[in-house]
């Protein structure tokens, strides 16, 4: 999932360019977790609460955090992310694999049913992936299926998936992200969005939960799903409640005062330093997704290559004095107080093929500033000092703590004079507009990823064609991306994704900073919160237990 419609928009015009990049390792026959997955246990309920939003259920018209948590419980996908591991293995299936450069084959699990008792096979599966194609709702997520040619039903377990481009070894994830909840022929239109309503009354559902109780945006009750079949095994909570909340500060106060038992997205970062103090409480950190970074306008950044002073050498010091100035640490304590940590590459720790190429290059080579390499390397480049550097962010689309964090880096790149450094701020309607029309220098953005891929960190960012359209082109970049994505030995790819980022660190197209973490704040007695804050990204119910 991404923080917003015109990032998709954005994406999709770039991903006909990518699409012969597109590509990750095919999955072999797992059965994990299907031996005990025949329903829940006896765990007394359990009452979480949340400030995200659901828009609607159906999972091809919703394409954000609320309504995905909701999907994550209760409909069956092909593939899926087992407890603490970024990396997708069969689900519902019992294989999938690539059976010709151009067929991605799945296997299901013979004998799966519906809540309401019809039965899930191919038929279901081909009829999911053609309604996303034909339906394309603007709010949906169909853009990460456009290397989706045509899926095939052959018999009632077998799912052949015809692809536009040969190796696309992201595909995989893509059946696990946002695109991938299958849905029940019997009960979804099949070229029209389904209500809410007639989805829960159709009892629609065959993931680790059930729906049984739906009040939109107030409380979800859930009981635990007996004929879930999946790698994730059985719920160790029979039922539970979700409540959602308008504001966090009534979320804090309830999980502080017991009247729920987990709060999850989103408490502001000093409810949450408050919460750590209160012993009545216990506060859980786990990998987030979520990224912050700056990034540059190759043709308008200081020295850029449509300044009157046009010089690349000139224009790398830069932004190499920007990265060896920022203090991560100091933006994570102080502006979001532990919630977010210091990241040193463009692919968020946690994900395989991370690596922490930036921290060895610039500061003090310890992950801390250094004022004096960021000094000398503008003086060796020619640069004159200080550097009018215009660095622009948005109020309202990164949450209140933008401001904070952006006056922060400011002083930062200012402190002894090698800077000039005024942030300023605009409302996001005319910001996404802007940032792609060569008007801000060097800007604020945030990424979430769509699936827990490396790929999704790359591709986006650094093809020639990219959604940043800030200019940057590194035809060796471009080509090892475009490699990754199509190599389907894991160990190859890995080591590519390593040299990618090695190689995005000396060029700086972007400077990431930050990572987000997953944090839940749950009741002393409630267990398993530490086992679905993985670098999976998907918050699991059905993990949970007091």
């Amino acid at each position: 999932m991404t923080h917003a419609r015109t990032r998709r928009r954005l994406l999709m015009t770039t991903a006909g360019l990518a699409v012969g990049a597109l590509a990750l390792t095919a999955c072999s026959s797992n059965k994990e977790g299907s031996d005990d997955a025949t329903g829940g246990s006896s765990g007394a309920p359990l009452t979480i609460g949340t400030t995200d939003k659901v828009t609607v259920l159906d999972p091809a018209g919703s394409y954000d955090n609320g309504s995905f948590a909701v999907m994550n419980q209760v409909f069956p996908f092909l593939l899926n992310t087992p407890y603490g591991s970024p990396d997708v293995k069969p689900d519902i299936a019992t294989s999938a694999e690539f059976t010709s450069p151009t067929e991605y084959t799945v296997k299901l699990k013979p004998g799966l049913k519906w809540a309401n008792g019809h039965d899930l096979t191919s038929s279901d599966v081909k009829f999911t992936f053609d309604r996303q194609l034909k339906i394309a709702d603007e709010n949906g997520p169909s853009s990460l299926l456009f290397n989706l040619d045509s899926t095939e039903a052959p018999d009632p377990t077998t799912v052949v998936f015809h692809l536009k481009s040969a190796n696309d070894q992201t595909f995989p994830q893509v059946l696990s992200s946002p695109a991938g909840p299958i849905v029940d022929e019997e009960v979804f239109s099949p070229d029209a969005l389904t209500s809410d309503q007639d989805i829960v009354k159709g009892k629609a559902f065959a993931g680790q939960y059930e729906i049984t109780s739906y009040d939109f945006n107030n409380l979800i009750s859930y009981k635990a799903y007996a004929g879930y079949q999946g790698i994730l095994g059985k719920a160790k909570t029979d039922e539970i409640n979700v409540k959602y909340y308008a504001d966090a500060p009534n979320l804090k106060l309830d999980i502080q005062q017991g009247n729920i038992d987990v709060a999850f997205r989103s408490l502001a970062p000093s409810d949450i330093a408050d919460l750590r103090k209160n012993d009545k409480v216990k506060v859980v950190d786990g990998p987030g997704g979520e990224i912050r970074y700056i990034v540059f306008n190759f043709d308008t950044q200081p020295y850029g290559a449509k300044t009157a002073d046009a010089d690349p050498a000139k224009a790398l010091a830069v932004r190499q004095a920007v990265a060896d100035l920022i203090d991560r640490d100091a933006l994570a304590d102080q502006v979001y107080k532990g919630t977010y940590t210091p990241l040193y590459s463009f692919v968020p720790d946690g994900l395989t093929g991370a690596t922490q190429s930036l921290k060895g290059l610039y500061g003090d080579g310890n992950g801390k500033p250094d004022a004096a390499k960021a000094k000398k390397t503008l003086e060796d480049a020619g640069v004159s000092i200080p550097v009018d550097l215009k660095l622009q962010y948005t109020t309202e689309h990164y949450g209140p703590s933008s401001t904070d964090e952006y006056n922060l880096l400011a002083d930062q790149l200012n402190s002894g004079g090698l800077f000039k450094v005024d942030p300023k701020s605009t409302e996001w309607v005319q910001y996404s507009k802007d940032r792609v029309a060569d008007v801000y220098p060097a800007y604020q953005l945030g990424w979430f990823p769509d699936y827990s891929d490396a790929d999704n960190y790359l591709t986006p960012f650094f093809l020639t064609k990219n959604f940043l359209s800030n200019h940057y082109d590194n035809k060796q970049v471009n080509d090892l991306i475009l490699k990754q994505a199509s190599t389907p030995d894991a160990d190859a790819r890995t080591k590519l994704i390593e040299q990618i980022q090695d190689l995005e660190a000396k060029d700086l197209s972007t400077v990431p900073f930050l990572q987000g973490s997953q944090v839940a704040v749950v009741g002393k007695d409630v267990k398993g919160a530490e086992d679905t804050l993985d670098a999976s990204f998907k918050f699991r119910y059905a993990a949970l237990s007091k």
